[in-house]
């Protein structure tokens, strides 16, 4: 790497953005700063801003050329998470990751910088990075760039961004239109902000089955509030407290937070993973009296889990990230609320607001926040009765409409626990994507559907997909139904799929999902797809959602989803006689492989799930000698492992029928002994005394 001085032409411009850097540093606060035009320029002025001074941890993101700092890929910005930064430098003219944007933007400490790398004519055309987003056939050279031109066209508007253009001399300086005072330093010596010591506070307070949920911006000091209070729980007693986290690093404060307070504690406070967390805590390994657990980054962590672990620590804490760059802190929040109302009523919230690595009104957060719609929020609720219809957007008049789209995008944020900045550019830009809005004519939205075109490939090419020699990029639910369930067809038919549905808060169980979902599959009839198909974490309350619409599963996966926690489940309906043709073909599969699935790989699919599944099955005729079974099972001693065949019978029978909630319970226990071998809660004998009772329920319910 090269040490010589800048061209005589950049050092005027350099000194004063380190001028201006320095102001930066003294007033605690981080901005970007715009180079653009012709990238070799702005990568030969970074480099001079790198060298001039002897910056904190700098970090360079891009390729690897001759004479600059070694970069690190842009796909692995995640490896950064929970380091500190003083410069950072983003050359993105090989291609912007809006995520990775978002994730090295937190990692910048007060007075830090962060440099970005734009090519002449940014923004007039995709970039390299949009290969993630092209949908075969398409290349990424054919794509829309509407994303790319709103990020040029806020950038240039922004009053807080360093800009500095390869014709120019000298970058032009935003104003200094503030001083930002500090918070009054907190009584606790170990804590940077009151909130964060109001934090160690609570934390140090947990009481048996009341949880304590920690949100915050990030940057608020939540990780190191937790790493302190374990070090003080550990110095009052506290034989071991574990710690869970998406990944290590993201617990990599915590750890060092409470190890500079009481030195090396690894055996008493333990980092494991979630899935081996999970695993210990059904083992009865872990949990129980007495034991503690710290959740960090919860919202990335699969709700299912989450729940199982509030069972079984009676002192936990989550704290989690509101506005991200993987994922939706506020989504968790409302969607995680109505567990812990039902399992733990006397749950606590907590929400720190002031920062801790930079002063408040940070210009960096706000321009990143902009960019990135990382604080987008639901609009308001529509007034009660108001005439609602669905339009469906053009996405050019969209990518100049912010107003709208962060409407939108506040919607997705809200409904879906993992929503990143990647998928405003999806929005705008994904290729064959149509976005239908609810709401009242020149209001705000209430509701929004997004889906795209798959399928439609030649015989020959599907069946290279069928047998795993070819896996051409998108095309996720076409691909998997002919990948995994071996359905040709399924790749021939043209398709669209529902990828998101999301509805305002308080317009939910109002018909407005079904309203929705009424207008999609009419506008794909009109496109001419013959099937119309979504994929989803299966979760009984969905699964009934696609039912009633006239869905029918085609797919259900054989590994828990990293995001939901849940199995996948694909489902359908047939627009066409093509489509119909197809769709038969899909439903005698899935139901031929299902009893298989259940017994074996997804053994552990929930009862209520499973019962769903069951109700859209074949109905099986009940023979004289399988009634003859059930009621020797009900009624007499015959060993219900031996009448298997009788009860999944009954169970599917049952699971097609209206039934009241008794028979309900019945139903899902009965199916998940027939079909899983799952066995009802107790003893040996209790569990048969169970089993006999659900089936003697059933058949005086007159299910057969």
């Amino acid at each position: 790497m090269s040490d010589s001085r800048p061209p005589a032409e950049d050092r005027r411009g350099l000194s004063a953005l380190l001028s201006h850097a320095a102001r930066l540093r003294r007033r605690r606060v981080r901005r970007l700063v715009w180079l653009h035009g012709d990238a070799s320029i702005g990568r030969r002025r970074a480099l001079a801003l790198w060298q001039a001074r002897d910056w904190h941890a700098p970090l360079w993101i891009g390729e690897n050329k001759p004479g600059e700092p070694p970069a690190l890929p842009a796909a692995k910005a995640r490896t950064r998470l929970g380091q500190e930064h003083g410069l950072v430098v983003f050359d993105a003219s090989g291609g912007v990751d809006p995520d990775a944007l978002g994730a090295l933007g937190g990692t910048l400490t007060a007075g830090g910088l962060l440099v970005l790398i734009t090519p002449a004519e940014w923004g007039n055309a995709p970039d390299a990075d949009y290969r993630r987003i092209a949908d075969y056939p398409r290349t990424w050279q054919s794509l829309s760039a509407r994303y790319l031109a709103r990020l040029a066209r806020l950038l240039g508007n922004d009053a807080g961004v360093a800009a500095w253009s390869a014709r120019a001399a000298a970058p032009h300086l935003p104003r200094f239109v503030a001083v930002f005072e500090n918070a009054p330093a907190p009584d606790d010596p170990d804590c940077v902000t009151g909130d964060q010591a109001r934090a160690v506070a609570r934390l140090m307070r947990l009481k048996r089955r009341r949880p304590l949920v920690i949100t915050a911006d990030r940057g608020r000091g939540k990780s190191a509030a937790l790493g302190i209070a374990c070090a003080r729980l550990l110095a009052s007693g506290v034989a071991y407290i574990m710690v869970t986290a998406p990944r290590p690093a993201a617990a990599a404060e915590l750890f060092a937070h409470a190890e500079a307070l009481i030195g090396e504690c690894r055996q008493r406070l333990q980092f494991i993973a979630p899935d081996a967390l999970s695993a210990k805590v059904a083992a009865g390994e872990l949990g129980g009296d007495g034991s503690y657990l710290m959740v960090d980054e919860a919202a990335a962590i699969p709700p299912a889990l989450l729940g199982r672990w509030l069972a079984a620590f009676p002192r936990i804490a989550f704290a989690t990230t509101v506005h991200g760059y993987e994922g939706s802190g506020r989504g968790f929040a409302l969607r995680f609320r109505q567990r812990l109302d039902w399992q733990t009523p006397g749950w606590q919230a907590l929400e720190l607001e002031a920062p801790v690595r930079f002063a408040p009104n940070d210009p960096l957060e706000a321009t990143l926040n902009r960019l990135l719609l990382l604080k987008a929020e639901p609009p308001p609720a529509p007034a009660a009765g108001a005439e609602q219809g669905v339009s469906w957007l053009e996405r050019a008049a969209l990518a100049a409409d912010e107003p709208t789209l962060e409407a939108l995008f506040g919607l997705l944020v809200q409904s879906h626990y993992r929503t990143t900045p990647s998928d405003v550019r999806q929005l705008l830009d994904g290729p064959a994507t149509r976005i239908g809005v609810l709401g009242e004519p020149g209001g705000a939205p209430s509701g929004i559907v997004v889906m795209r075109e798959e399928g439609g490939f030649d015989a020959a090419l599907a069946e290279r997909v069928a047998r795993g020699e070819r896996r051409p990029q998108g095309h996720l639910l076409a691909q998997s139904l002919a990948a995994h369930a071996g359905c040709r067809q399924a790749l021939s038919a043209r398709w669209q799929r529902i990828t998101r549905i999301a509805v305002h808060p308080q317009s939910r169980r109002q018909g407005a999902g079904s309203e929705l979902l009424h207008h999609a599959t009419a506008a794909a009839q009109t496109s001419g797809a013959d099937l119309l198909g979504a994929t989803f974490g299966a979760e009984a309350g969905l699964a009934a959602f696609w039912r009633t619409a006239g869905f029918v599963p085609v797919r259900l996966g054989i590994s828990r989803d990293a995001t939901t926690g849940e199995y996948a489940l694909m489902m359908a309906r047939a627009l066409t006689p093509r489509g119909a043709a197809g769709l038969t073909e899909l439903t005698r599969r899935f139901a031929v492989e299902l009893p298989a699935l259940l017994a074996f790989e997804v053994g552990d699919l929930s009862p209520a799930v499973l019962v769903q599944l069951l109700g859209t099955l074949p109905p099986s005729a009940l023979s004289a000698a399988l009634r003859h079974d059930l009621d020797d099972v009900a009624y007499a001693h015959r060993d219900p492992r031996l009448a298997r065949t009788a009860l999944q019978t009954l169970a599917v029978t049952a699971a097609q029928r209206p039934l009241n909630a008794e028979a309900q319970r019945a139903c899902a226990g009965l199916a998940g002994f027939a079909y899983q071998n799952r066995a009802f809660a107790g003893s040996h004998k209790e569990a048969a005394l169970a089993l006999r009772y659900a089936v003697a329920t059933l058949l005086k319910a007159g299910v057969v």
